[in-house]
């Protein structure tokens, strides 16, 4: 029988949501690894059942747990991600694995995982062994590239966004806080930036006018799963779309949400079949940055046509006092023919919708921090 799980990760551990076919009934479990921060949990669509979980321990360090039964049973990663030396010498070390992405569906055991500080990793093995991806981390501008390994983001600056273009194996792209987004045609061999017409508030203008080729602050880059060609990204400095078709330049779509709300956020979630349909949840980026839902009334913005326009959808979210927001990894959809939309919070309050968006209902309203909301539909 059909069933969808909810893939938690928090700041204290993870949960999972087993909900039936129709979405109707939801069943909560957990917690696993109760006390670790679980920066991504996330399933393989290539084998069902096949789960990979970032668990980050104060006792035993960084480290990847794999299942392959759903989440019954788990076993840690043989070598979890660590760096060998810098190509200026210095040592460095994994803080927390921060993103973990399965690979192409013709590579069945390949993984890659960013981390804090700025590293790519790559496995072979279904994510049980990991190495580096030498061809990024090792890059001869890496570490201009990268600005330090602490650039003002909290917890630390972070690889994240690893995505295989579905249409080709070869294609990689990433997203470096700091740093900007890169990307590769050779499975990581060879680098080069993608940040044209991309705003750096924080830094001033050059002399010549010219723009930044790196240094930017990506918060979520997305590819929509059937046209590669269509990109989105949630940037420091605003909201951005890039359609490959027409050139190699971003534009910036966030002009178009009300002024009152702006256009800085985290997460980005695209429609399964629609390019150009997608869902952001703005927060205040305003002043000490608060990371709040604007004037404390959380909304979801969706656009259906690529960002020209957007509608507000916060019907059954609190209509004001609500002083949360939902971090990068914590936005998701599924495949239904209503598509289902979810979030998570920094009040651990996991939210969905069953209707594009449209009215939203709590699933689960007192857990920890979230930091990753995944959903996938097991037969």
């Amino acid at each position: 029988m059909t069933r969808h799980l909810i893939l938690v990760g928090t700041r204290k551990g993870a949960w999972t949501l087993t909900g039936d076919a129709q979405r109707r009934h939801w069943q909560i479990s957990g917690p696993q690894h109760l006390g670790a921060v679980i920066s991504h949990y996330v399933a393989d669509p290539r084998r069902p059942g096949r789960l990979r979980m970032s668990v980050g321990s104060g006792h035993l360090g960084p480290s990847v747990f794999l299942s392959e039964d759903a989440g019954a049973t788990w076993v840690e990663a043989q070598m979890p991600p660590a760096f060998s030396p810098a190509p200026d010498g210095t040592a460095r070390s994994v803080d927390h694995v921060f993103w973990l992405t399965p690979g192409h569906a013709s590579t069945p055991h390949v993984w890659y995982a960013g981390t804090s500080p700025q590293g790519l990793f790559k496995s072979v093995d279904g994510g049980n062994t990991w190495r580096e991806v030498l061809g990024f981390n090792h890059h001869p501008d890496f570490l201009q590239w990268r600005g330090g390994d602490k650039d003002g983001t909290p917890d630390g600056a972070k690889l994240h966004c690893v995505i295989v273009d579905h249409a080709d194996k070869n294609h990689l792209l990433l997203g470096m806080s700091g740093g900007g987004i890169f990307e590769s045609h050779d499975e990581g061999a060879s680098w080069h930036p993608l940040n044209q017409g991309v705003a750096m508030d924080f830094y001033p203008p050059k002399d010549d006018g010219s723009e930044y080729a790196f240094g930017h602050d990506p918060h979520c880059v997305v590819m929509h799963p059937v046209h590669a060609n269509r990109l989105y990204h949630q940037n420091h400095c605003g909201l951005y779309a890039l359609d490959r078709a027409q050139g190699e330049r971003w534009a910036r779509i966030g002009d178009n949400l009300p002024r009152e709300v702006g256009d800085i956020g985290f997460p980005i979630v695209g429609h399964p079949r629609d390019p150009d349909t997608f869902w952001v949840f703005p927060m205040d980026g305003s002043g000490q940055w608060p990371r709040t839902a604007p004037g404390g009334k959380p909304a979801v913005w969706c656009s259906r046509d690529g960002g020209n326009s957007f509608v507000k959808q916060n019907t059954g979210f609190p209509q004001e006092q609500a002083w949360w927001t939902v971090k990068r990894q914590c936005m998701a959809v599924d495949d239904a023919e209503q598509v289902g939309v979810y979030l998570g919070t920094t009040n651990g309050q996991l939210w969905a919708s069953f209707d594009e968006g449209a009215s939203w209902q709590g699933l689960a309203m007192d857990l920890p921090q979230i930091y990753s909301v995944e959903v996938v539909r097991l037969p």
